[in-house]
């Protein structure tokens, strides 16, 4: 059979362009590698705020990348008021003596346990709030047990991301990816129900079989169930109801933003109302630096844009596409997989957005990218919003992973999901 030809347009890069890539390079390697152990916020508000004062990305540009995130920060707010609320009235210590004495003195089963309350925690409420409200949790836990909290806290970094396409509104990113466009849920399903079921088996097999040598022997058999205050019975309320909200709002096709930062307020006004404490000692735990994280990253890909590296991709994936669509699925999201940790998926899933908006791939190629960009990230530390939010709950509680910590079971760990995931993905094609 012959094969079609196709020819693609070469990437003109001026002197401007290779300035904004370099910026771009050095202000992501500072998110990754964080010299001086400052914040990765630091390093991503750097970069784009050099690329607007050097002229290289003009501010009217600069001020509307920023606001495409606006449903984000709206949906971070809410979550993390929620978590804090949750963590100062006692709610995750609840839920850790009840994990513990439901595990009846086994590590394995304690792992487990905790594996499927991340599933439903990620399904429900979206990876982020498995990084923000479960990983609390978890480390309470692992206390009350005495056992390493590290293999248990790293559930719930991986099924964050591994469960992250089991429902549209498992991950913002697919939100980003799909353009506010979401199938309706019954296509998602039928879609990604596979797909999903085995990127999450495989991800619980390659992480037991990773921490295998940390599972053993028993841990802390019954620790005393602590009475749940009035406050904490709040916060649990409030959390449910803003798992039922967000599957309200998406299947009314709007952004979940904004509902979740309404019940996340208002979670968070009624404890501290019925308290009667001033809001500040509150809003001073919650972790605000992922904002300007988030929009630095917002900004940084905008600049990208304008070097003309969205049509390439384009004309390069369509051509691709011509040629065989199972062919370019597979390569297109894996090359999005390792995309995503380099420049942290949301912004990559914008990109994938603009690229899917100009070549107008087959349904299997999108499917392929959103499989490679929520997965993905499962790689590094950096890949997703929901990981660099759960290192900043774990430093919280004195614990800490580097980069090359991660990578080590990183590359374990997605590789397998990935391609299983896609694989499945298209048979059901």
């Amino acid at each position: 059979m012959r094969v079609p030809r196709f020819r693609l347009d070469p990437l003109i890069l001026t002197s401007t362009h290779i300035a904004i890539w370099i910026i771009a390079g050095l202000a992501t390697a500072g998110v990754i590698v964080r010299p001086f152990k400052w914040p990765e916020a630091v390093w991503a508000v750097a970069g784009a705020a050099t690329l607007l004062v050097l002229g290289l990305l003009p501010w009217a540009d600069g001020l509307k990348a920023v606001g495409k995130g606006l449903d984000v920060y709206l949906f971070l707010t809410g979550m993390m008021l929620l978590s804090e609320t949750a963590r100062r009235e006692g709610l995750f210590d609840w839920v850790a003596a009840y994990a513990v004495n439901r595990a009846d003195r086994s590590p394995k089963r304690l792992f487990l346990l905790f594996y499927g309350v991340g599933v439903l925690v990620t399904t429900f409420m979206s990876n982020d709030a498995t990084a923000v409200v479960l990983t609390p949790a978890v480390y309470a836990a692992t206390r009350k047990a005495k056992v390493d909290p590290l293999p248990y806290l790293f559930i719930c970094a991986f099924i964050a991301n591994a469960a992250s396409f089991v429902l549209p509104i498992s991950n913002p990113a697919n939100l980003v990816l799909y353009a506010g466009h979401i199938p309706p849920l019954g296509h998602w399903l039928a879609r990604f129900a596979l797909p999903s079921a085995l990127a999450i088996l495989a991800t619980y097999g390659a992480l037991r079989l990773v921490e295998r040598s940390n599972l053993r022997g028993p841990c802390e058999g019954h620790v005393e169930q602590p009475k749940l205050s009035v406050g904490g019975k709040t916060a649990l309320v409030g959390i449910a109801l803003t798992a039922v909200g967000l599957l309200g709002v998406s299947a009314f096709d709007i952004p979940l933003g904004l509902p979740t930062c309404i019940l996340g307020a208002a979670t968070t006004l009624v404890v501290l109302v019925r308290n009667r404490e001033p809001p500040a000692v509150l809003l001073k735990g919650v972790s605000w630096a992922v904002l300007p994280l988030v929009a630095g990253l917002f900004v940084l890909v905008e600049a990208l844009n304008t070097t003309g590296v969205t049509s390439a991709l384009a004309a390069a994936l369509k051509a691709a596409a011509q040629v065989s669509a199972p062919g370019t699925a597979a390569w297109a999201g894996g090359l999005l997989a390792i995309a995503s940790n380099l420049m942290n998926n949301l912004p990559a899933g914008l990109v994938a957005s603009t690229t899917i908006a100009q070549a107008n791939p087959p349904q299997s190629v999108v499917d392929a990218l959103l499989i490679g960009v929520d997965l993905g990230p499962n790689l590094s530390i950096t890949g997703s919003l929901a990981t660099i939010l759960w290192l900043t709950a774990i430093r919280r509680e004195g614990q800490t992973v580097g980069f090359w910590r991660f990578l080590k079971v990183g590359v374990l760990v997605m590789p397998p999901a990935l391609l299983l995931a896609i694989g499945a993905r298209l048979l059901v094609a």
